[in-house]
């Protein structure tokens, strides 16, 4: 057999994590909390068959949704995120500046060609979104963790690793953070656009939960304080449209676009034309307010019972974060108790039918980092079945106190 790139062993850890998450969502005896997909009922299947069938049937649009097409994605798409998605968050941008990606994760992809050569460092959060993880350690990059707190990453502990590794980027998720739901502070977001511009380091900001505020007060994006072109803003459409329509978009300068351009040309020539053009027909058709209304709705209601599942079955003194919005918390078990999540994964699964993704695999320093903590999604678990899974859930926890007395 001929040897593997050894890129692909440096995957090992983080595709692992993946696998299994995608495992637990596939057993339909198992209520799972691993998964951040939206919930069923927030995928406006009715209006994307309207859409579909009106396009279909008029030949010219019928003709530009299933011909190639632009690369950078079509006029009416980043014409989309230009006037419904930027400007509202005070970021003004030209047709020059956006690039429609295929899912939020190609973005990473396509920065990483761009800017990252093997040992190259990128600053991290800690924690931090071990899908992108395992896209950065095929690029064989070098992550280096940076402390948080409940406002998001502590910009001294940023400033002084600059100083010390020297990193191309830094990778953050400022809103309803993947995995914690913390919120980055608007002092916070502007101080780290200043140190972008101030070291000339790239500042990546991944943003794809933004747009699912349901409580608290909306902040504006790190790239509204980019004096210097530093920051990159990348989206998705996977939460507030359909995931599987697998669509994304880059917000930068023209120059970095430019080059993204090429890169994504010769890596899939463009991103598919038929979700571009039913998404794109989707807002222009004025659909997306009342569906924004509909889906923070929803999650609002699963956050509050997940809340409130927490404090009633799960062990006395478990912590865990108030998001104001986005699909996920972050529990952390009591130390005192030796509850080790990644060890009682398998028994939470197989035993008790219920799936979390422990807190271990996304601190990229290890170490056992994160071994009492879980990521908590309620996005696409009805209020009754949250109920139903935190009780399993508690009597795997009690059932182990006991065992461990």
């Amino acid at each position: 057999m001929v040897e593997y790139a050894k890129r692909i062993k440096n995957m090992e850890g983080s595709a692992s994590i993946i696998r299994k998450l995608f495992n637990a969502m596939g057993d339909p005896e198992t209520i799972s909390f691993g998964g951040g997909s939206p919930a069923k009922e927030a995928l406006p299947i009715d209006i994307v068959r309207e859409i579909a069938n009106d396009v279909l049937t008029f030949d010219k649009k019928g003709v530009e949704a299933l011909q190639y097409g632009d690369p950078r994605g079509s006029a009416d798409l980043r014409g989309v995120v230009i006037d419904h998605l930027m400007a509202p968050k005070g970021v003004e941008a030209k047709m020059e500046n956006v690039l429609i990606t295929a899912g939020g994760l190609e973005t990473m992809n396509l920065v990483c060609q761009l800017f990252m050569d093997p040992g190259d460092v990128m600053l991290v959060e800690s924690p931090t979104f071990v899908h992108c993880v395992e896209i950065f350690d095929m690029f064989e990059v070098k992550c280096i963790a940076c402390d948080m707190d409940n406002d998001g990453l502590i910009m001294e502990d940023v400033e002084e690793k600059i100083k010390q590794y020297n990193p191309k980027i830094i990778y953050t998720i400022p809103t309803f953070q993947n995995p914690t739901g913390i919120t980055m502070s608007t002092e916070r977001r502007k101080k780290l656009a200043e140190l972008g511009s101030k070291y000339d380091v790239i500042i990546l900001e991944d943003d794809p939960y933004r747009d699912i505020r349901y409580s608290g007060e909306d902040l504006p994006p790190i790239k509204s304080f980019d004096k210097t072109g530093n920051t990159i803003l990348a989206n998705s459409f996977s939460k507030i449209f359909s995931p599987g329509s697998r669509l994304g978009y880059v917000v930068a300068t023209k120059e970095i676009i430019d080059r993204l351009y090429e890169i994504k040309t010769a890596t899939n020539s463009h991103t598919g034309m038929i979700s571009d053009v039913l998404c794109a027909e989707f807002f222009k058709r004025g659909y997306y307010p009342e569906h924004h209304k509909m889906i923070c709705d929803l999650y609002r209601e699963r956050r509050d019972k997940m809340m409130e599942c927490i404090e009633k079955y799960l062990p006395e003194g478990t912590k865990h974060t108030y998001p104001d919005g986005g699909l996920f918390t972050w529990v952390e078990l009591p130390e005192e108790l030796n509850l080790n999540t990644t060890e009682l994964l398998k028994e939470a699964n197989e035993k008790y039918k219920v799936a979390y993704v422990a807190g271990e695999g996304f601190f990229v320093e290890g170490g056992g980092k994160g071994n009492n903590c879980m990521r908590m999604s309620f996005s696409a678990v009805p209020p009754e079945k949250i109920e139903e899974g935190m009780k399993r859930l508690g009597k795997l926890f009690d059932d182990k106190i006991k065992e461990n007395k």
